[in-house]
């Protein structure tokens, strides 16, 4: 199997070093590392949830379009919310990227590593 990676190494908050790629593909699948609301800086962004997901979802097609792959190839998706009551305003913003293609979803609230309101990972088919 060709394993392919996208990304290898993120600056995170604080211009730490994470150790992890952003992306790999393998066997026809993009897995997308869980994603946060992280500028190019490295620092989370201000803002409420909404704000959060849309830049969580910007840095994920970010790294979709580097391994030719967009929000429609997305088959799976996993959402951390740091507080529950931010669920429905998650739901809002997360629907403007799956239009009338939506992927599996898992959705739970847990506490994250970071100070943001939200972790996204999906996961892609790019069949070769």
């Amino acid at each position: 199997m060709n394993i392919e990676r996208f990304g290898s190494i993120k600056t995170g908050s604080g211009g730490q070093s994470l150790p992890f790629c952003q992306a790999t593909e393998a066997g026809g699948f993009v897995f997308v590392s869980g994603q946060v609301a992280m500028d190019a800086t490295g620092e989370i962004i201000e803002g409420g949830i909404v704000a959060q997901t849309h830049q969580t979802m910007a840095n994920i097609r970010g790294i979709l379009e580097m391994a030719s792959c967009t929000f429609a190839d997305v088959v799976k998706v996993t959402a951390w919310l740091d507080d529950p009551r931010d669920f429905q305003g998650f739901n809002r913003a997360y629907a403007e990227y799956f239009r009338g293609h939506l992927p599996a979803r898992a959705c739970v609230q847990s506490a994250l590593m970071v100070d943001a309101k939200v972790e996204i990972e999906v996961i892609a088919y790019k069949p070769h």
